[in-house]
């Protein structure tokens, strides 16, 4: 295995520069990703002014469920965790967990605001709630990109993977029909 990691270390960065371009053709590169996750991010940051006009502790005078005052504090830090994550995203679009995490964020935030449409449409402001579940469903064009964007990403990642398991099978299988050099046997002691 020492002997292995060597040779990986030498053949794979050559052979992935002269592998074909077609295993990375789908994917976008990360002058294309970047404007995107800023687009979504952007998008999803026209939420805060309007979460912060919700008022869910008074709905809960009115009669409203305890629960929307934590949906509206999840929707809140969910936002922060958003813009967080793009933001990481941004810098590392190669990096697919980050593509995963803004995602799943993105989601988990939509589906807190969409609990809360319903709370601001009955306990505040009608007009509110409209405004709060048009403002989210903006994001939808920058959502699918991000998902088409991880499909493409995974499905690059595992064609890399494959390369690689395949030459280090193959530099696996060299080195096991190597003859091992010959040592000298140890001499015998004799005894005095």
């Amino acid at each position: 295995m020492k002997l292995l990691l060597p040779v990986l270390s030498f053949i794979l960065p050559a052979f992935a520069q002269t592998s074909p371009p077609a295993a990375t053709a789908g994917v976008a590169t990360p002058w294309d990703t970047a404007p995107m996750v800023a687009a979504l991010s952007a998008q999803a940051a026209r939420l805060k002014p309007i979460l912060d006009q919700l008022t869910p502790k008074e709905w809960v005078a009115k009669g409203a469920p305890d629960a929307y005052v934590a949906q509206w504090k999840g929707a809140e830090d969910e936002l922060g965790f958003l813009g967080d994550s793009a933001m990481a995203l941004e810098k590392q679009p190669e990096k697919l967990t980050l593509a995963l995490d803004t995602y799943f964020r993105l989601q988990s935030l939509e589906l807190r605001l969409n609990s809360l449409v319903e709370g601001v449409r009955n306990y505040q402001n009608p007009a509110v709630g409209d405004l709060l579940a048009g403002v989210a469903a903006e994001n939808s064009a920058n959502r699918d990109k991000l998902r088409q964007y991880i499909t493409d990403l995974a499905s690059a990642k595992e064609q890399e993977f494959e390369v690689a398991d395949k030459e280090a099978q193959r530099c696996r299988g060299v080195l096991t029909k190597q003859t091992p050099a010959k040592t000298a046997a140890p001499k015998k002691k004799t005894q005095p």
